[in-house]
């Protein structure tokens, strides 16, 4: 029987849980869905000098925006460290490592002397077969392991192939500071071993980590996770990621209005795909996605292609779910907090009603917020600069004569206040839009809306034949 996978991820918290993170977490948690498996989440706190419980807070919260589940409490890779150290003393027991007393100085000189010949900085070794007894008295060693020499360490990966390097290029690295912390290399390897990690998935950048991280398993006698590196994301330029290209953290996508569903269905397909499927569903993704399949080549961030996905998804939303996601995170969008105090039980069946006109023409959760002023507006309206210039005299005229014909009707509904509007229209030999666009205006105040006789038939008679008579001198 085949184990069970393990996955886990990793993130340092010195600042918001970014996008390419986002996706290496969502490549880890669809990897142990697929699989039947579990995503293990470890918080690498060894740099105290950067790491803040304030960051650790937000990449908990982006997840968890995202719907990302993982398994038990997060590991702090901090409070593991005497775990660590016990693992490097047990490799100078083992004759797999050994203590270093290489001075600052001496480790510069390495460096100079490297640069002049041409070659890259490495360790000599100098201390790799001293006798212990040589060590100078009161001065604290760093543990080195003892690197294999000649031929190479390979690393199996299942995105990358197989991946060769040679030995010599490898050096005896640090394990262990001299001031009893452990280097990030080794912390590693100690907690995906004692977690059980069957699966390490983690950015390319990580790839040449992999070959020494090998070389401590090998020491230990412990089995290798299967590996694999996934490429970079990089902008529409096709330089690494940065600020600039929409690098944000996760809950800046939050704030400009994307659903959860859409961005993790943006960021599956940033490097990875299932035939000619753009559109998919939490549920496919877990059913489709299986780690070998992820291309080599870095993917190209594009926000054009996120806004069209967001929409889609959003349009494809049932509506009270819409309407529910969409209340949850007005707060969180710019000026949002305001507008949802607006949102009594009123408004929100308003809303609700008015959902199926208002989601056709949004892309994002924003552009949604834009377009329900006319559910919790107070008379009078205030008009934006293009529905200002719709309500000439001429189309002041026109609220006129079709006011009394609406105060007439004996049932409020779309259906009938369209019949009412066609019949002036033909009257007047008016085209329909000429009656239409000064109705949006007077009842939204905005220039574009749902259909106007939806927007009618949400406001209730009352509230729309108040509108109209406020613009009509």
């Amino acid at each position: 029987m085949s184990e069970k996978v393990v996955t886990r991820f990793a993130p340092s918290p010195t600042g918001f849980l970014h996008i390419g993170g986002a996706r290496t977490a969502l490549f880890n948690w669809l990897y142990s869905k697929h699989t039947g498996g579990t995503m293990l989440l470890r918080i690498e706190d060894t740099d105290r000098e950067r790491s803040t419980e304030a960051a650790t807070a937000a990449i908990i919260e982006g997840l968890t925006w995202l719907g990302m589940t993982w398994q038990g409490e997060p590991v702090s890779q901090f409070e593991r460290a005497p775990r660590h150290r016990e693992v490097a003393e047990e490799l100078v027991r083992l004759g797999k490592a050994y203590y270093c007393y290489a001075t600052p100085a001496e480790l510069e000189e390495m460096r100079e002397k490297a640069r002049a010949e041409g070659r890259p900085p490495r360790y000599d070794g100098r201390w790799r077969d001293r006798d212990p007894s040589e060590a100078p008295k009161g001065v604290a060693g760093a543990i080195r392991i003892k690197a294999p020499s000649e031929g190479e360490t390979i690393v199996h990966d299942l995105v990358q192939g197989e991946v060769r390097f040679p030995n010599k290029d490898l050096d005896d690295f640090i394990i262990l500071r001299s001031d009893g912390n452990p280097t990030y290399m080794h912390a590693v390897v100690v907690d995906d071993h004692d977690m059980g990690v069957t699966n390490i998935i983690r950015g390319d950048d990580h790839l040449t980590n992999a070959a020494r991280q090998t070389v401590i398993y090998n020491a230990m006698g412990w089995a290798v996770p299967k590996m694999a590196h996934i490429p970079l994301i990089h902008g529409a330029d096709g330089a690494k990621l940065s600020k600039r290209h929409g690098a944000l953290g996760v809950e800046a996508y939050r704030a400009l209005g994307y659903l959860p569903e859409a961005l993790l269905n943006y960021l599956a397909r940033l490097g990875w795909s299932h035939g000619d499927d753009e559109v998919m569903s939490i549920a496919d993704m877990i059913s489709w996605f299986d780690i070998k399949d992820v291309n080599k080549g870095a993917a190209r961030f594009d926000f054009a292609k996120l806004e069209a996905l967001n929409g889609t998804h959003m349009r494809a939303m049932d509506d009270a779910r819409l309407t529910d996601i969409f209340l949850e995170t007005l707060p969180h969008l710019p000026g949002g907090e305001a507008l949802a105090a607006r949102f009594d039980d009123a408004a929100r069946a308003r809303l609700l009603a008015a959902m199926p006109g208002l989601k056709e023409r949004a892309k994002t959760l924003v552009e949604l917020a834009d377009s329900t002023y006319f559910l919790i507006a107070d008379r009078p309206l205030q008009f934006d600069e293009k529905a200002a210039s719709i309500l000439d005299a001429g189309a002041k005229k026109v609220l006129g004569d079709i006011l009394p014909r609406f105060k007439a009707l004996t049932e409020w509904s779309a259906s009938s206040t369209e019949a009412a509007v066609r019949v002036y229209a033909e009257e007047e030999g008016l085209k329909l839009g000429k009656v239409a666009q000064p109705l949006r205006a007077a009842l939204t105040g905005r220039s574009t809306s749902p259909g106007v006789f939806d927007v009618l038939a949400v406001l209730g008679r009352e509230e729309s034949l108040a509108r109209i008579s406020d613009q009509i001198d």
